[in-house]
């Protein structure tokens, strides 16, 4: 694994509550920070309202960034959940990482899960699991 990616514990933990506030739905979003320390998480709607993919609206995302813009912050990661199913990258998670510097977070709502948090660095095809660093 690369170098730990550093994320506030209490974003940790509402990332988990975001995963199982609807365990049968995708949930996405954004994480941002500075320093290189994810510090807030802004929820987005998957429009898609499906169980294996997700998509953020045009209009929404561009909110968010301008949003995370005038606060000051950083694009660090992007997170989605994956209701059933392990919580690595899918071939279509994959095909759509647009952002190759931002950590992509994969959640589990399953309560038994040993990690329901994981992140992944994305770029060209390949995938490389970071390690989560909660400070």
């Amino acid at each position: 694994m690369k170098h730990p990616i550093r994320i506030r514990r209490e974003i940790l933990e509402r990332l988990q509550a975001e995963a199982r506030r609807q365990p049968a739905v995708e949930c996405c979003g954004l994480l941002a920070g500075r320093a290189g320390v994810i510090t807030t998480l802004y929820p987005a709607t998957n429009v898609l309202a499906s169980a294996t993919r997700y998509e953020i609206a045009p209009e929404e995302l561009f909110c968010l960034f301008r949003r995370m813009r005038a606060e000051g912050l950083e694009l660090l990661g992007i997170y989605h959940s994956h209701p059933s199913g392990e919580n690595f990258p899918s071939t279509l998670d994959i095909e759509r990482a647009y952002y190759p510097e931002a950590a992509y977070f994969i959640l589990s709502p399953v309560p038994e899960v040993v990690r329901p948090v994981r992140a992944f660095r994305i770029c060209d095809g390949q995938v490389q699991e970071l390690s989560i660093e909660p400070v």
